[in-house]
């Protein structure tokens, strides 16, 4: 079974940080953080700390400064994430969640026309798999 990646909202946020930029310090987390959220330089840097400590970041030393990357890609975040949800809410049913984001958002036609050719797609790789 793969490993799930559940990050709760500044875990994500901070790894959104990262994944921007590549590899960052805490004052730059910190920084890139201010405009939305005044975070003391402490509880960022106990943020990362704490998601390298679980796998999810690691970290480099450059004289006195740690230089944090991710370490989990954001698309297996999200896919963790995203069939976690899936489950918890759906009982497991991607129709069930597709109707419900469906119907609670506003869909273009262009937009409908991508879900098509997606669904297109999954079709001719699962009949390629048969």
């Amino acid at each position: 079974m793969s490993r799930k990646h559940h990050l709760a909202e500044l875990q994500m946020a901070i790894m959104q940080v990262l994944w921007d930029c590549d590899e960052a310090t805490v004052a730059q987390v910190r920084e890139a953080l201010a405009p939305s959220r005044r975070l003391a330089y402490t509880t960022v840097g106990t943020m990362l700390t704490k998601l390298e400590q679980n796998g999810q970041v690691t970290h480099r030393s450059d004289g006195r400064v740690n230089i944090y990357r991710p370490a989990i890609a954001q698309e297996k975040v999200k896919r963790s994430m995203l069939t976690d949800l899936t489950q918890r809410l759906f009982s497991g049913s991607v129709p069930d969640l597709v109707c419900h984001l469906l119907d609670g958002c506003e869909v273009t036609r262009e937009e409908l026309d991508e879900l098509r050719e997606l669904i297109r797609e999954k079709e001719e790789k699962l009949d390629g798999a048969s």
